[in-house]
């Protein structure tokens, strides 16, 4: 049967998709190594081990020249790219994990588009897993031992010689050996199931402190959180709850045309950013496959595809959802993104706004959102926000649906934010209510508990932060359903190093915040107080549930990456929050000692006095601080002035005696610090200083720390146990060797020292040899000066070779 024309749109459609396919965390085009052919020249035991070679632009120009009798025969040679690079490559290298997700692309893609006959379960006879099946074990396992090859660039030159029909022969992917054929002839690593078994810890007691227990690549921690996220269950999309009613064809399309051209109060169009996605929807562990844009949705309201109103309101829904993945969370297109979607649900609410649009909170049903926002009185319940939950007017229910999600208490949300909509709201729900007051009676909503973001609070500049990081505030609020943007999740840092929230209460794919710390901004001193109790912090109906949200643990701990404030990146964000000043550090400083108490609401135990060296340090850190240098580089910097360890190469900008100069400057003279030791400037003689600063590298340096195992490879600081690092290789250079002098000579110095230092000194006789310190001459015993004889230094290696090429006439000047 030939590939008719409905057919050959599809698996455009189909090829298009795995094109764009991208991964989830760097944006990264999966099918970037199977797009061209590789150089027959240079791989050519590819050719010996793969029988039908394949990639994707081949197979896109053949479709294109109608050389394909049957789309089967398309399906077989796009599966031919990826089980070809799943055979040929070590199971767990990077290829081999894009050629299993690529493959599971086509696969659904293929399952979705109708007009396509089923694709076929095995693998095609001439895929290599099938041809080499036949091979004797032996063979296999003495391929097998051979040493991994290293993965050719896809950038090489392709041969010249190909013609069209060649063109198929060759894969896009030519990297290393399986170290397994056993296990690499299998035709994909099929997804761990979700089984019953998974090992899950359950909450409900109170968690230990996480230390960190040494340090791991950032590539290794994505590969743990990989493995798990793989074994979960995929979220199913938006359920067929809390959808809007009675809304006729002709309000549908007054809707869209609205939203499209709807501009802010800049004059911005905001629609812009739903345009520029692309109709084909290829966004990983997205619930949605099929074509999705507003043009589209668009077409459909005017030609009658809707029947119903729960039908048009959910593939709107589904295309916002479509655009909060596609876009990163705050930039301009996120929020644009964010705006249109609370103003569409403010346009199907039973209260709707009127023409002409315009609002200075986005839409958001509150005038303010976290780090702008004062309290009011919680018996009242007027004003914005309460330091605790008010009861008045509300009856409680136990669960609230809108917009296919449904909503119970401890979950968390996703609210609008009126200050910067592309940073929404990030809260936990406490209670779940129907509204008694006269002006909006039986109107469903959440009281929920505010969580900050780093940039939405007051913090010195020497601060770091876990990313996704978050403070639990003693904000509570009272929002209706229309400021629902999404459910997110929310772990403490003990539970979310030892895995990740299972199903329901997070999938991956949504977003995942950290907690460590409570943040207090009652007062002008702020203060950051760690948690010790998670449970203190959740609803009491959900503290001793051992159901709720338990954990699909890792493989090992694995802990998040530290972030500078992000005011010190090179886009500052405008937020409420900011930097404190030295004035408002050292009052923070004293808060937070009064603060460090059990978060139950135990008294603090009176604290002993510091020691000296206590004293010292804080001194030091304090002089750091001002300075703009972290504490960490001010401590460290003077036990290593040859070299610099790791940790100071991130902030240092300023040299050691400015800081050694203002910390004795501001240190009083008492009698417990007066015999402090104070170590002698020291040039600052880092990488970062060497380069301008911090300020001239801006947001473009980052520190990684080496792990133990590599790094006791290196030289190390004896302290620090960090490694040393050396702005520049060792210097060609011959070292003026030091004075030898005899036994007989020194303890003459020696004795000579003591009695100086007893005042028995009168000018005794010297030595018949003795030095004059000023003048390095020696000092016979008449008195007399005699310089001794310099002597002759070996010549070094740049002196031989000069010499040598002197001598041959060879050297010029």
């Amino acid at each position: 049967m030939p590939v008719s024309a409905a057919q050959k749109k599809a698996i455009e459609e189909i090829i298009s998709a795995l094109t764009g396919a991208t991964s989830r965390r760097t944006k990264r085009r999966l099918a970037g190594m199977f797009l061209e052919l590789v150089d027959r020249d240079s791989w050519p035991e590819y050719y010996e081990v793969i029988p039908q070679p394949r990639c994707i632009n081949g197979v896109k120009a053949n479709l294109s020249q109608n050389k394909y009798k049957n789309s089967l025969d398309v399906f077989e040679d796009l599966n031919l790219v990826f089980l070809n690079a799943l055979y040929y490559n070590e199971e767990g290298s990077q290829i081999s994990k894009d050629a299993e997700t690529l493959k599971g692309i086509l696969e659904n893609e293929w399952r979705q588009r109708s007009v396509l006959p089923a694709p076929p379960s095995s693998p095609p006879p001439s895929a290599a897993q099938k041809v080499h099946a036949t091979k004797d074990h032996n063979e296999r396992a003495a391929a097998s031992s051979a040493p991994a090859k290293p993965q050719p660039s896809s950038s090489k030159s392709q041969p010249q010689n190909l013609t069209p029909q060649s063109a198929m022969d060759v894969d896009p992917v030519p990297p290393t050996k399986p170290a397994s054929k056993t296990e690499a002839m299998k035709t994909q690593s099929p997804q761990r199931p979700a089984s019953p078994d998974m090992e899950v810890d359950v909450g409900g007691t109170p968690e230990p402190d996480a230390v960190p227990q040494g340090s791991v690549g950032d590539g290794e921690n994505e590969e743990v959180v990989r493995q798990l996220e793989k074994g979960l269950p995929r979220w199913d999309g938006l359920a067929d709850v809390g959808w809007a009613a009675d809304i006729a064809p002709e309000r549908m399309a007054d809707i869209v045309v609205t939203l499209s051209k709807y501009r802010d109060t800049q004059g911005n169009k905001l629609a812009a950013s739903l345009e520029a996605m692309p109709e084909e929807t290829s966004v990983p562990d997205l619930s949605i496959h099929a074509p999705l844009s507003l043009t589209l949705v668009e077409s459909r309201v005017r030609s009658g595809h809707y029947q119903s109103s729960q039908a048009f309101d959910k593939e709107m829904s589904q295309l916002f959802l479509k655009a909060r993945r596609s876009y990163e969370c705050g930039t301009e297109s996120y929020g644009n993104v964010l705006v249109l979607q609370r103003f569409y649900q403010a346009l199907t609410s039973s209260n709707p706004p009127s023409p002409p649009y315009s609002s200075t909170t986005r839409f958001a049903s509150f005038p303010t959102g976290p780090g702008n926002t004062g309290y009011s009185d919680a018996d009242t319940g007027t004003g914005i926000t309460t330091t605790r939950m008010t009861t008045k007017d509300k009856v409680a229910v136990e669960e609230v649906q809108y917009k296919g999600w449904s909503v119970r208490i401890g979950d968390w949300v996703h609210l609008s934010n009126p200050d910067d909509a592309s940073r929404p709201i990030i809260a936990q729900v406490f209670k779940c209510f129907a509204s008694q007051d006269p002006q909006r009676k039986g109107q469903l909503g959440v009281s929920v508990c505010w969580y900050f973001r780093p940039e939405e609070t007051l913090h010195p500049a020497d601060r770091q932060f876990w990313e996704r990081e978050v403070f639990k505030s003693s904000h509570f609020a009272d929002h209706p359903l229309e400021d629902i943007i999404e459910k997110v999740a929310c772990q403490f840092t003990a539970r979310h190093v030892r895995g990740r929230p299972a199903p329901p209460f997070w999938y991956p794919g949504w977003p995942l915040y950290v907690c460590d710390s409570r943040y207090n901004d009652k007062e002008r001193d702020k203060v950051f107080v760690k948690i010790k109790n998670w449970n203190s912090c959740i609803p009491e109906e959900v503290r001793k549930n051992k159901e709720y949200m338990p954990i699909a643990e890792f493989a090992r701990p694995v802990f998040p990456r530290h972030l500078p404030s992000p005011f010190l990146s090179a886009r500052k964000p405008v937020g409420p929050g900011g930097l404190l000043d030295a004035e408002e550090q050292d009052k923070d400083k004293d808060k937070a000692a009064e603060a460090e108490k059990p978060d139950s609401g135990g008294t603090g135990r009176p604290k002993r006095p510091k020691r000296a060296a206590v004293t010292k340090a804080e001194a030091e850190r304090a002089a750091a601080k001002n300075l703009g240098m972290p504490a960490a580089a001010s401590s460290q910097h003077a036990s290593s002035p040859a070299a610099q360890t790791q940790s100071q190469l991130q902030l240092q900008s300023r040299t050691q005696s400015q800081v050694l100069a203002q910390a004795q400057a501001q240190q009083p003279v008492s009698a417990q610090n007066a015999y402090l030791q104070v170590m002698p400037p020291r040039e600052d003689r880092s990488i970062v200083a060497a380069a301008g600063g911090v300020a001239a590298l801006g947001n473009n340096a980052t520190a990684e720390e080496l792990s133990p195992e590599l790094a006791k490879f290196f030289r190390c600081d004896p302290e620090t146990k960090e490694v040393l690092w050396f702005g520049a290789p060792p210097v060609d250079i011959v070292h003026t060797l030091p004075p030898e002098h005899s036994h007989k000579y020194l303890a003459y110095l020696a004795r000579q020292r003591k009695k100086v230092a007893a005042g028995q000194d009168e000018g005794g006789e010297a030595m018949d040899v003795d030095v004059d310190v000023n003048t390095n001459a020696t000092v016979n015993g008449d008195g007399e000066h005699q310089v001794p004889k310099r002597r002759k230094m070996p010549p070094t290696a740049t002196d031989t070779l000069e010499a040598l090429l002197r001598e041959h006439g060879l050297w010029s000047v």
